[in-house]
């Protein structure tokens, strides 16, 4: 895999560089509320800039269904972008039409552009292999070289992340080389004990990972809102929480082989519940209880882990040499079910180990709870990319800038 300092080695002043970033963020009444991908791809698009590349920034954003929705324009992803190099970026308000074309032509050398999200041509996420590489055609016509930077994207196979890159010469940014880089050492290189956290809403969302981490792991902590279904699968009462039921045999088999194979898995010893799911947008006080695991009242729901369970996966963490986190402990967007989340968080920062945040909600997370990003090994800037990297899968984006 090339990367970007072979490409500016070789020179890339007045060169037209498509940067293929993830600028998917999120959004609230149009007002970014977590800039960390525009930032993550900053040293790329500086690098490229200061070189005297003639820069094309494009990106997804959201779900629009293959067809311009002003909800998910990347607008104000292009305004922050410009904010954050402070120099004006230009903003082409069509993906491969006249504005986009006529947009790339006035740029001059070290000038930036940003197209619309790519998704609002149904050839970017487009199934068909025709369809796709006719879109992918119409992107190369904007470009001298590409330079693959969006990590949250490269499990993809869309026509910027798989297509583009077989038209164009084409390089990984410095994003990308670093995410692999990190990768390689949750996967090839290991420093143990090495300790997996994963939560979030779904224990199906994480099956894959699992399953092969039951060969690679020492210790896999189990949080969110999966973590009901593997209590349930112990035989506790789960009360209301989330559970997934078509899931428990599976969950049953994956604790076997777990024991069998002296891998040690970590529920929860307690939990904070609640009649009802909390109010995120006004966060009125939830008054939650605090319960044993195997306590839990049929008539409530499991919000977050408790403060025996943060302490608990503190300590477990504590001798850890590598680190791998995906997914909040409970709904951490309300503060009072923030703690469980924090205290994995705060673990990590205190480690002397390798600590990665595998992105997502996780990163959100780091964020939202005020930490500092540079206490932690790595943040990730792609969940599902990273998870299906741990899984073992060929990632369709990494795939195609190998030469």
């Amino acid at each position: 895999m090339k990367t970007i300092d072979e490409l500016l080695a070789e020179g890339v002043d007045g060169r037209r560089v498509f940067v293929r970033a993830d600028l998917n963020v999120p959004l609230a009444e149009g007002r970014i509320t977590d800039d960390g991908r525009i930032r993550a791809v900053l040293p790329t698009v500086k690098a490229l800039a200061e070189a005297g590349a003639k820069v094309v920034v494009a990106s997804h954003l959201g779900r629009p269904k293959g067809a311009p929705d002003p909800a998910f324009t990347l607008r104000p992803a292009a305004e922050r972008l410009g904010e954050l190099l402070d120099a004006p970026v230009a903003f082409a308000e069509d993906t491969v039409g006249p504005a986009a074309r006529e947009t790339v032509q006035g740029l001059r050398a070290g000038q930036v552009a940003v197209i619309e999200n790519l998704r609002f041509n149904a050839g970017e996420t487009s199934k068909d292999d025709a369809e796709r590489g006719a879109f992918a055609d119409e992107l190369a016509a904007l470009a001298d070289v590409y330079v693959g930077d969006g990590f949250g994207a490269v499990h993809r196979k869309h026509a910027s992340v798989y297509d583009l890159p077989a038209r164009l010469p084409h390089y990984a940014g410095y994003l990308i080389a670093a995410e692999v880089t990190v990768l390689k050492k949750l996967t090839d290189e290991v420093a143990r004990p090495y300790a997996v956290v994963l939560g979030g809403a779904k224990v199906s969302d994480k099956l894959a990972v699992i399953d092969r981490l039951l060969g690679k792991a020492d210790r896999i902590l189990i949080g969110g809102g999966m973590a009901f279904t593997f209590l349930k699968a112990k035989g506790y009462e789960v009360g209301t929480s989330l559970l997934q039921e078509d899931q428990l045999v599976t969950v049953t088999e994956y604790m076997e082989r777990a024991e069998k194979s002296g891998v040690e898995i970590v529920l929860p010893v307690d939990a904070l519940v609640t009649p009802q799911f909390p109010d995120l947008r006004t966060k009125a006080p939830a008054n939650p209880d605090t319960v044993d695991a195997d306590a839990m009242p049929a008539d409530q729901a499991g919000m977050d882990i408790g403060p025996r369970s943060g302490e608990l996966y503190a300590e477990k963490l504590a001798d850890a040499a590598t680190v791998f986190w995906n997914g909040p402990m409970g709904v951490f967007e309300h503060p009072d079910f923030a703690q469980g989340t924090r205290a994995v968080a705060q673990a990590l920062t205190e480690s002397k180990g390798f600590t990665v945040v595998g992105g997502g909600d996780s990163a959100a997370a780091v964020r939202t709870l005020g930490f500092d990003e540079n206490a932690f090994g790595h943040i990730s800037t792609g969940g599902g990319a990273s998870l299906e990297y741990l899984e073992g899968k060929t990632l369709p984006g990494l795939a195609a800038l190998e030469d």
